[in-house]
């Protein structure tokens, strides 16, 4: 039975929960079994509390028993990424700076997922301090893509997307700043949401880049990720940025929206650097809306394809430069033992304790705030940032939604970027957009390469429409069976 589990979309193991078919104790079981054999390989968690969640399934197996099960998500573990609080488990970032770092609390997000039953059980693996596209900036080590072992899963929510897409967990959290949910969700051939910005709280979610970053979730099937989204969306004091909005039943509207759409397709995103594999899989997709009745127009965003990249690396990294500040060796994180005066402290801890990644954005983002600089670089990308976000909603007065491939080209080779940072950086081209403009964006699998690799379908949708994103989703993933097929480790 166990080995039968470990694939099911969430909905499923909730009926057989319901049904008594299965206990959450062999839930649990199973899925700590799965992921001993094929972590050593895989190597998406950082740590594990598998005492701790055979505890809370415990629990959720009396409250069933009782009669008073929280609803669908209860006794059902998740994976969290390793930037999000939880109480009594390590958060690292990934980093040697947080090493042994333990949080005293819980982020929102978890005390919502809590609050439903369901168990966080494990950290996951992802670029340190959320700084990355391919999982391979982790003082951990790289997480590799379970559909080829020598390939990167994507980042910088690489380990959350990976033990999905593996069967080590039936859903993950991760956090995207510039696509770090959608891209490895692409990259693995599952279902990575990225909400609008300000709908799930970024309180406990240890910061990279505060006005883009975002909490999310990874599935094997659409309805899932709508599950967990109506668990975790919602209005937060704790949060400044966090919007007052009714929050649906995502789950039950996702069925009840047939459709036909306005759909566009941004032509500039199918140009130069876009694998003919890919182009073709989204093609196809595209081809299916408009056979199921959709209207299809083509757009143009020159703006946000000639500028998004640029205007996000100067934003993202100026953010992260004042966010990442205070770790300093004083209050908190690594400590540096060769120290000899409160100056060299600074620098020696900074220096030991960050990944080369992060202190190239660091120096980065501290020089386009510096004096003289601050015009020239951080305004101007305000003021463009503005422009992008402009022009979406522009599209948007004659559009539903977009569509668009979700990456330029398919899992790569590990360490086959690592030395052309922009080459890195260009992963993210049709994803950052989304950042900077607050929108929601999803991403599901629509083929695979010759070479049995997933390829990702991006939908861009207007900002608290996640109703409609998701029916959206849903419509093409129910006529095709790509979210069915697994790696076979």
């Amino acid at each position: 039975m166990a080995a039968e589990l470990i694939f099911k979309p969430v909905t499923e193991l909730a009926g057989l929960l319901e049904a008594g078919k299965v206990s959450s104790v062999e839930l649990v079981q199973a899925f700590a079994a799965r992921t001993t054999a094929v972590d050593g390989r895989v190597k998406a968690f950082n740590s594990r509390d598998e005492a701790g969640a055979l505890a809370l399934a415990r629990a959720a197996d009396e409250r069933r028993a009782q009669g008073q099960a929280r609803g669908p998500l209860d006794g059902i573990p998740i994976g969290m990424k390793d930037v999000i609080a939880v109480e009594g488990q390590p958060l690292t970032c990934s980093s040697k700076m947080l090493a042994n770092y333990v949080s005293p609390y819980d982020a929102t997000a978890t005390l919502k997922l809590k609050a439903a039953g369901a168990i966080p059980w494990g950290r996951l693996n992802m670029d340190e301090f959320a700084m990355g596209s391919s999982t391979e900036n982790s003082a951990f080590g790289p997480t590799a893509n379970p559909w080829d072992l020598s390939r990167v899963p994507g980042g910088s929510s690489g380990g959350s997307a990976a033990a999905v897409a593996a069967g080590e967990a039936p859903i993950s959290l991760g956090s995207d700043t510039g696509g770090s949910i959608r891209q490895p969700a692409a990259l693995c051939g599952i279902v990575g949401l990225k909400p609008t910005y300000g709908l799930v709280s970024r309180y406990g979610l240890a910061a990279f880049a505060s006005s883009l970053d975002q909490i999310g979730t990874f599935a094997h099937t659409v309805e899932d990720a709508a599950l967990v989204l109506g668990a975790i969306a919602g209005h937060d004091a704790h949060d400044s940025t966090s919007f007052e909005t009714a929050i649906p039943d995502y789950r039950t509207e996702l069925k009840k929206r047939p459709g036909p759409w306005r759909l566009g397709v941004p032509k500039e995103f199918f140009g130069a650097g876009l694998d003919p594999e890919v182009a073709g899989s989204v093609k196809q997709a595209i081809e299916f809306y408009r056979k199921s009745g959709c209207e299809i127009r083509e757009v143009s965003m020159p703006f946000t394809s000639e500028y998004a990249v640029a205007a996000y690396y100067i934003i993202a990294t100026a953010e992260c430069s004042s966010n990442l500040a205070r770790y300093d060796g004083v209050r908190y994180g690594h400590r540096s033992k060769d120290a000899t005066n409160a100056i060299d402290l600074y620098f020696k801890s900074r220096a030991e304790g960050f990944g080369e990644e992060v202190k190239r954005r660091i120096i980065l983002g501290t020089y386009v705030l510096s004096s003289g600089y601050y015009d020239a670089y951080y305004l101007r990308a305000q003021k463009v940032r503005t422009l992008i976000r402009d022009e979406f909603m522009r599209v948007f007065q004659e559009c539903d939604a977009l569509l668009s491939p979700t990456t330029p080209t398919a899992a790569f080779k590990i360490g086959e970027k690592a030395a052309d940072p922009l080459s890195m950086y260009l992963s993210d081209i049709y994803t950052i957009g989304v950042n900077l403009a607050g929108l929601p964006g999803i991403s599901i699998p629509c083929g695979f390469t010759a070479n049995k690799l997933p390829i990702g379908l991006q939908i861009i949708g207007q900002p608290f429409r996640e109703t409609d994103l998701l029916a959206i989703a849903h419509r093409y993933e129910q006529a095709h069976a790509w979210h069915t097929q697994h790696p076979s480790l």
